[in-house]
């Protein structure tokens, strides 16, 4: 039996739904989201177009302020260090990729850790080590709100991580550990992954690299989340797992586009609305 999909599109729309719930709660309260990008890069453009729509739909007031190619780290963060201090502004992010010379780690630093709604500043990270945080990284938040979804009872689930990434890999094997699942992270350096893949109750797989994970690598029943990106060599975005073989063999299994990537944008969105005080 075919896997049973994990439909992003339609989870995403749920969330929504209850996002507006709580913004409207929240009542005259601004909630204002600003969203940073120098030149304007075509992929980024795409999702800067979804966080926009995603951010009506809610009720969320989202900014977007384009700085002029050759802006530098400097003007960067004191952009950065005048949002910090409006009142108005509920949230920041800044959009990727950052032209060369510009440090990322010192532009996520640069936040204010309460308006980091992209859960990246060290501080919202290191949280993560003692509870699931107030604003977690939103694409880690999406992968488990994914594995959520299936019911399946995350205590003592066997878990594989392939890939280790601040954004995803690292901070997804915390959350999941809060849930009790036994936790293995794969990487470059790992020996025989399908020795871990082949016994994972759950697997994430978050690398960009094309078709790494095939059926035959998956334990049957698995649930699959797969959190890659790429452009395949026909032009159409493809994940990290090979679709075709591994829906005859996983148990549930996000497809790619369609799968993370919106419920990235709706935890970006609840980000939002949690760093402009709202319960949820």
């Amino acid at each position: 039996m075919p896997a049973q999909l994990l439909d992003g599109r339609q989870i995403a729309k749920r969330m929504r739904e209850r996002l507006r719930e709580a913004r409207d709660r929240l009542a005259t309260r601004p909630v204002r989201l600003v969203s940073l990008e120098i030149g304007q890069n075509p992929a980024a453009a795409v999702y800067v177009r979804n966080q926009r729509r995603a951010a009506e739909e809610v009720g969320i007031d989202m900014e977007v302020q384009n700085l002029p190619v050759g802006t530098t780290e400097a003007d960067l963060m004191a952009r950065i260090d005048e949002l910090n201090g409006r009142d108005d502004v509920s949230g920041m992010l800044v959009q990727r990729p950052l032209p060369p010379g510009i440090d990322g780690r010192h532009v996520q630093m640069a936040i204010a850790p309460h308006k980091d709604v992209e859960g990246m500043h060290p501080a919202n990270m290191g949280t993560i080590l003692y509870k699931e945080p107030l604003l977690p990284p939103c694409t880690a938040a999406a992968a488990q709100q994914l594995i959520v979804e299936t019911g399946m009872d995350l205590r003592g689930a066997e878990t594989v991580v392939v890939g280790h990434s601040e954004i995803v890999g690292k901070p997804i094997a915390v959350l999941l550990l809060h849930h009790l699942s036994t936790v293995t992270v794969c990487h470059i350096g790992t020996r025989n992954l399908i020795e871990h893949t082949r016994r994972a109750d759950i697997v994430v797989v978050a690398v960009g690299k094309p078709g790494l994970v095939h059926g035959d690598m998956l334990k049957p029943g698995a649930c699959v989340i797969d959190v890659g990106i790429n452009q395949g060599a026909d032009g159409k975005i493809v994940g990290d797992v090979d679709f075709a073989s591994a829906e005859q063999v996983a148990g549930f299994l996000t497809p790619v586009p369609g799968g993370v990537g919106p419920v990235t944008v709706a935890m970006l969105m609840r980000n939002t609305l949690r760093a402009a005080g709202a319960e949820v």
